[in-house]
């Protein structure tokens, strides 16, 4: 057996890894590398294998840095099947689609200004179009259930176990008999942080020998829930009280659908007011939110039991969907007591970098980071303290308050990250991946009884 290393190496995006064994070859996550510059110009470079030798590609979630080069995987060859939970299936249409949209709408604005300066005539190209994103749909494959094995080859099976994560994630188990020898390599995929509303927790971890290990936050520990609802209901309350607008920067799968249950249970509670004007400024989220109704077989109980009592959990009085661009711009002229959600939540794309210019400027908003924003995004700039940001050619000051609220992540924290590993039994090898070095270190640190790996981008290791 042999494991290749992509993608997401020492880094948070661009999840991508190979296993070859019983005579196939098989991926386990395709996704995009988001960040500065340089991090995105690692999207237009070779894979470091060859797609079109790739059997099967196993999506784990559909959280763009998990699947958003797949397009790129097919244009470069790939012909495989495509396997992953139905959710996810839904979900990831929904998220290719529109990182497609947004990547052509990005190179039409670049050609227009290019187009001003003499000397260049190189036409700006997006990363993959529309169609592209489109004709890698027909590579879905099987759709799986979770905790049910797939065969894949003779000796070799898959299985998907609950991650908790996002809408149909999942953790993924590669089951080998090979040459006399079996071997059970697991990828904890991304996992979710227990306790928390509309999804259930992750599953217990099947054994396993190998375990490929996600430490976005392998170096942290989460705020408490609870705090963390105060400081967004006091953040959106004194907001209204001095007449500005709250934006907040939202990942349409998940963030999206857990904050609107928290406005619509702060509302409820008279913790804000009916009145409260929220803005859902985000054709995507709007579409997840109608796929998160579809799938009750991911629910949590109490979820479960709003739904089955005629509650819709996502919905509250004066909620107001924005999927046209018309209707998107028609917010920039609401100058006060306007909740508005908008993606992209690292603010890399996507209708909030317009909410930012019309808002980041004026002393009386507010600017609500609930998510982990990546180094080298516009959100992680604006919450290490920048006084100017550059947004579609201007500077802008800024001089909205900043929050930045990390108990809404849907990502593990350190400790649960330990406790999830501690209960995988007879695992002998740990590969840390998808996440920074220095909360990779902090993590393996305190891993003891086990070999330890944090691979670079193109290595390769025999197991």
């Amino acid at each position: 057996m042999r494991l290749g290393f992509h993608g997401a190496d020492r880094e948070v995006t661009g999840s991508c890894h190979l296993v070859e064994c019983c005579g196939r070859r098989i991926l386990v996550d395709c996704g995009l590398y988001q960040g500065g510059g340089e991090l995105e110009e690692e999207n237009r470079r070779p894979f470091g294998f060859d797609p079109a030798t790739v059997d099967y590609l196993l999506l784990t979630h559909a959280h763009l840095d998990h699947c958003g080069r797949i397009p790129l995987l097919v244009n470069a060859g790939f012909r495989g099947e495509i396997i992953t939970t139905a959710a996810t299936r839904e979900l990831t249409r929904l998220v290719l689609l529109d990182a497609a949209h947004l990547q052509e709408e990005e190179a039409a604005r670049e050609a227009r200004q290019t187009a001003r300066h003499r000397g260049r005539h190189v036409a700006p190209q997006p990363l993959y179009t529309t169609l592209d994103a489109l004709n890698s749909l027909d590579c879905f494959g099987r759709t799986a259930d979770y905790r049910v094995p797939l065969e894949l080859a003779p000796g070799l099976r898959a299985s998907f176990h609950d991650a908790g994560h996002i809408l149909g994630s999942a953790s993924v188990l590669l089951d080998a008999d090979e040459h006399g020898r079996r071997r059970r390599l697991l990828f904890s995929g991304d996992l979710g942080y227990g306790g928390r509303p509309i999804l259930r927790d992750p599953h217990p971890p099947p054994q396993a020998d190998v375990v490929l290990m996600e430490t976005t936050y392998g170096d942290r520990r989460h705020k408490p829930l609870q705090p963390s609802l105060e400081e967004l209901y006091g953040a959106i309350a004194e907001t209204l009280d001095r007449g500005g607008n709250v934006v907040i920067p939202t990942f349409a799968l998940e963030r999206a659908q857990e904050i609107l249950f928290y406005l619509r249970e702060a509302v409820e509670g008279h913790r804000l007011p009916r009145s409260l004007q929220v803005f859902l400024d985000s054709p995507m989220a709007i579409s997840a939110t109608e796929i998160f109704r579809r799938h009750p077989e991911c629910y949590d109980a109490q979820t479960a039991a709003l739904f089955e009592n005629g509650r819709d959990p996502f919905s509250l009085p004066n909620l107001h969907f924005t999927r046209e661009t018309a209707q998107s711009m028609a917010l920039n002229q609401i100058h006060a007591g306007a909740v508005i959600m908008a993606g992209s939540g690292m603010c890399t794309g996507g209708r909030v970098r317009h909410h930012l210019k019309h808002n980041l400027w004026r002393p009386e908003c507010s600017v609500i980071f609930v998510g982990y924003a990546a180094r080298g995004t516009l959100a992680r700039i604006i919450i290490d303290g920048a006084r100017r940001v550059r947004l579609f050619g201007e500077e802008i000051p800024v001089r909205a308050r900043v929050y930045t609220i990390g108990g809404f992540s849907a990502h593990a924290d350190a400790v649960e990250l330990r406790q999830w590993l501690a209960r995988v039994e007879g695992v002998r090898r740990v590969f840390l991946i998808h996440g920074e070095q220095e909360a990779m270190e902090a993590f393996a640190r305190r891993l003891h009884g086990v070999r330890v790996d944090m691979p670079r981008l193109g290595e390769a290791f025999e197991l």
